[in-house]
């Protein structure tokens, strides 16, 4: 079996005191830093992004310069769509994994709204685009 090149880290450990909060893409969201990119030489980026308002608009169509981004969601519920038309609410106890350059837009959230994103690289970016065809 063929492994994949090993990623260097060091230990990190988060706590609800020690994980920073930062910026972030959206303006309604909160973001923590859970120092997962620190220890892997940004190689991994690890943060929370929570709301207590809900969001106040669509994000608009977009898609990220990445190799993956997963999210699992911890609290309330996140509605989304993509480029091949499929609309999700993506809630509390569910994850996805949505490939690099994959268009999509998030159109709403619960009041309450917290999930987990981990991102491949660690350096994630993000460029708005028009509305798909098939959407």
């Amino acid at each position: 079996m063929s492994m994949s090149p090993t990623i260097t880290a060091t230990l990190a450990h988060a706590t609800p005191s020690t994980a920073p909060e930062v910026p972030g893409r959206r303006a309604f969201f909160k973001y923590q830093d859970l120092l997962v990119g620190k220890a892997t030489s940004g190689r991994i980026r690890a943060q929370v992004m929570s709301a207590s308002q809900g969001m106040s608009e669509p994000t608009g169509w977009h898609y990220h310069t990445c190799e993956a981004q997963f999210v699992y969601a911890l609290k309330g519920w996140v509605d989304l769509e993509f480029e091949d038309g499929r609309k999700i609410r993506l809630q509390a106890g569910e994850s996805l994994l949505i490939p690099g350059g994959m268009k999509h837009n998030e159109t709403a959230t619960s009041e309450e709204f917290e999930l987990l994103e981990v991102t491949l690289p660690g350096e994630m970016g993000t460029v708005p685009c028009d509305k798909p065809v098939n959407s």
